[in-house]
């Protein structure tokens, strides 16, 4: 059955209501630290002349990301003393927040000329509380939305997300060539208050699980292995395990690499600031615009489905515009492409991940996914991607990204085909919770 045509204030009234505006505030603050040791580290430690294979490797800061079930435990069942009253999801989330901002202002006193390894250290400092923030982020957001708030929700995390880390880069860029990188970081730092506001806005989310103060031992232990024993119970958790492994391989080895391309085809910062960040900026929320779209009309699985093909196919922009050499047509081409394949992605796959979820293990289940959602092409790319690009060139190596991103695809379809998508769903996807009070 066709549901009615809404008004066009019925369609833009869910985006307004407190739970989504908040994720859109938490999304700002969570995307800054990727800019931080992402693209911007990239930008930095390119133009003070480390090799290549240097720069691709500090991308193994990211992996301390994909480390976070480890201690996502501790921000799901350990109050903090003091601050702990205010709540277990608003107390973790100022102190995230103050950890993220000191790391941040650590890296930017750093000088890669003159110690590379010190500015690694400091790089992998920001990834764990980046990593830290990310894990009460993200089950803060969940706990905050209803099951038919997801998709609405992931969107306004994404265009947070996107216009924390454009935001932070395109900042950083413009501090950096005027101020200094130093300037530029301790600038940036600020991104990370945007989600302490949000916290104390909406306050305690309805909780699914009381924290306590003191464990033994043996309680410890089963606080850690409790989430993910639930979580591989659920029938076919394995192959989703396995779709969340391998789906974004491509993607993340062509996203982490860009910056060198564009650098050995000689764009300045500034070309750099208005195509990848400006250009791809747009790209991306119109593509979390048209994924809210897609979500809504196709459904949660065929949306998934369409996104994963547009994503490997905007790997392939990038070979073109290797081949071509320097355009800034077909830098904007290639970029704007590749920002709304990830803008809708970044509200179907994401929203899918949500209601994988259990609530009583928001922090524990959301880390263990988002983790490993990136983790093997994290590694690849710390590993190999810099000599890889000096084997292959640029033109193979993109293309052989566009290669890498098949199998998810194919998995997914299968997957959807079989009915697994549907069994894989948490509660968090089915049960609806209470609005939090405040």
């Amino acid at each position: 059955m066709t549901p009615p045509p809404q008004s066009w204030w019925g369609s833009i009234r869910p985006y307004l209501e407190r739970a989504p505006v908040a994720a859109f505030l938490l999304g700002v603050s969570s995307g800054f630290p990727y800019a931080m040791i992402g693209a911007t580290l990239t930008t930095r430690l390119a133009q003070d002349g480390i090799d290549k294979k240097t720069v691709t490797a500090f991308t193994l800061a990211f992996l301390v990301y994909n480390l976070k079930p480890l201690w996502s435990w501790v921000v799901d069942g350990v109050r903090l003393p003091g601050i702990g009253r205010m709540g277990q999801r608003v107390s973790w989330m100022i102190v995230a927040a103050v950890l993220v901002m000191a790391a941040v202002g650590n890296l930017a006193l750093q000088d890669p000329k003159a110690d590379i390894f010190q500015t690694a250290l400091a790089a992998i400092l920001v990834g764990f509380a980046g990593a830290t923030f990310d894990i009460v982020i993200d089950a803060y957001r969940i706990e905050i939305l209803k099951p038919e708030q997801l998709g609405i929700g992931s969107g306004m995390s994404q265009y947070g997300w996107r216009i924390g880390s454009a935001g932070a880069g395109a900042l950083a860029l413009y501090l950096a060539a005027r101020y200094g990188w130093q300037a530029a970081y301790l600038a940036c730092a600020l991104f990370a208050l945007p989600a302490v506001i949000a916290a104390l806005w909406l306050g305690e989310p309805d909780r699914h699980r009381d924290p306590t103060e003191r464990k033994g031992g043996s309680a410890i232990f089963q606080s850690i292995v409790g989430p993910f024993t639930e979580f591989f119970r659920r029938q076919g958790a394995w192959l989703v395990l396995l779709f969340i492994l391998v789906h974004k391989i491509g993607d993340t080895l062509a996203n982490l690499t860009f910056r060198l391309l564009f650098d050995d085809l000689g764009y300045t910062n500034d070309e750099i600031a208005i195509y990848d960040v400006g250009i791809g900026f747009w790209a991306y929320l119109i593509g979390i615009f048209v994924g809210g779209i897609m979500y809504a009309r196709m459904g949660m699985k065929r949306s998934v489905l369409v996104s994963l093909i547009l994503m490997a196919v905007s790997n392939f922009s990038f070979a073109l515009l290797a081949a071509t050499g320097k355009s800034n047509i077909g830098m904007a081409g290639a970029i704007g492409f590749e920002n709304f394949a990830s803008g809708i992605g970044g509200v179907v796959v994401v929203a899918y991940f949500s209601a994988l979820c259990d609530l009583r293990f928001t922090a524990a289940h959301y880390a263990l996914i988002s983790s490993a959602a990136s983790i093997v092409g994290r590694f690849v790319t710390g590993t190999t991607a810099g000599a890889l690009i000096e084997q292959l060139g640029y033109v193979n190596f993109y293309l052989m990204t566009t290669v890498a991103a098949v199998p998810g695809v194919l998995l997914f379809w299968w997957m959807m085909r079989t009915g697994l998508v549907d069994l894989s769903v948490g509660t968090a996807g089915t049960e609806r919770a209470e609005e939090p009070a405040g």
